[in-house]
């Protein structure tokens, strides 16, 4: 009989030393997890956004000239 009244004793004890687990640090930002999907996304963007630059200048410049020749005189 006393291991029977042993039992759930202890049972009750182990559980009451059982605690709730600690809630996550919501201060932290989560680290990424998918940045080489996002760099591989971004790169050609990248690139291409570098190439319409590049062609405005390039416009730009063009159209200067030729507003220039125009305006010199002959």
């Amino acid at each position: 009989m006393k291991a029977r009244h042993c039992l759930p004793m202890l049972s009750m004890v182990l559980l009451a030393a059982c605690g709730r687990p600690q809630p996550p640090d919501t201060e932290r930002p989560p680290e990424p997890q998918a940045s080489a999907m996002r760099d591989a996304i971004a790169q050609p963007l990248e690139k291409a956004q570098a190439a319409r630059a590049a062609i405005e200048e390039a416009t730009t410049a063009e159209s200067a000239a030729l507003k220039n020749a125009e305006r010199a005189p002959e």
